[in-house]
Order: structure tokens, then sequence, then C-alpha cells
């Protein structure tokens, strides 16, 4: 079997299992959150795609932190480790994080790589970041910002000759939507 074959069959398995825990709001989702990124580091590195590869790193100390987070909150109260909208106040943050890490992340791609799609592949990567901070804060609009991460790597993948992975994250979209309606309906309670 070939070997960007077997890590898509491997990671659409794992994206699958981390998909479900996140939608249910499961701690587990950062145990899954640790192996997956080794399998998709592998199989992105593979398909030239550098920025998506040098995230992987950036997923492992994120999960660590967003497990760190979402275990140290508070077991008692109305709000402990309550999903909640992002607030107002960290919109404009949000938004200039984006931004500067998307022309970071553009301009080394450019400079220090021979990748075909820096444009994308630094969008798709700047959007991860942003999105994996605010589930760390359990924020319902995370899921609005991978329905966009999600739209626009499944046609990257498919360009990028990784349909397997590239149909995960069809499926990635579809259930982005689910999860924001079923955390949005958490957070209203």
């Amino acid at each position: 079997m070939d070997i960007k074959l077997f890590l898509q069959i491997v990671g659409v398995v794992l994206g699958l299992l981390y998909l479900w825990l996140e939608y249910r709001a499961d701690i587990r989702l950062w145990i899954v959150g640790l192996v997956m990124p080794v399998v998709h580091g592998a199989l992105y590195y593979k398909a030239g795609l550098y920025a998506d590869f040098s995230m992987q790193v950036y997923y492992v100390l994120a999960g660590l932190y967003g497990w760190a987070v979402w275990h140290n909150a508070p077991r008692k109260g109305a709000s402990a480790g309550a999903i909640a909208h992002t607030p107002w106040k960290w919109l404009p943050a949000l938004v200039v994080g984006y931004a500067v890490l998307h022309a970071a992340i553009y301009g080394l791609l450019v400079h220090f790589t021979d990748s075909a799609v820096p444009f994308w592949d630094s969008l798709t990567t700047a959007l991860c970041i942003v999105a994996y901070w605010m589930l760390s804060r359990k924020w319902v609009e995370q899921w609005l910002v991978w329905l966009a991460v999600d739209a626009v790597s499944a046609g990257l993948y498919v360009c990028k000759g990784i349909p397997l992975t590239a149909g995960l994250y069809v499926l990635y979209s579809v259930l982005a939507m689910a999860g924001y309606l079923r955390w949005r309906r958490q957070a209203a309670r």
C-alpha cells in the first residue's frame, strides 16, 4: 500500500474520532489531538504542504495547552468550563492575529519553500491557529472558523492529490455546521 494512502486512511479514522469528541465537548479530543498531528504531518510533508506540515508541531503544543485549560477548568458553578459565544472584545484581536499569521506564514512559504500554493496553505494554517485557540476557550464560533478551513482545505487537498483527506474535510465541513448548531444551543442554556 502506498504510504500516502495509508497515512490518509489512518488520518481519516483519527480525524473522525477527534471531531466526534469535539462535537460532544469531550476532553479526550485533546488526546486524539496529540496523535493525529504525527500522521497528518507525515502526509502533508509527502504532499508538499509545508505550512500544513509545520502546523502539526503547533497542534501538539496547542493540544497540550487545550487539555490543560479544559482539565483545570472549574468543575462547579454555572459557567464552569462552559461553552460560550466569542466575546465581542476579542474579535479585533482575532482578526488582526489571523492577518499577521497569514502574512508571516505566506512570506515564509514564498521565500523558503517550493510551495505551489503558498496563499491557500498559509490561509488555512493561520485560520487553524485561531480556531484551535478559540476551541481551547470553548467558544461557539470556533466552528465557523473551522468551516472556512475545512471548505478551503478540501479543495486544496484535491489539487494536491490526497483525495481521501479531501473527502474527510468535506465531511468536516458538514459536521462543523452541526457542531456549531449544537454548541450554540448549549451556550444558550
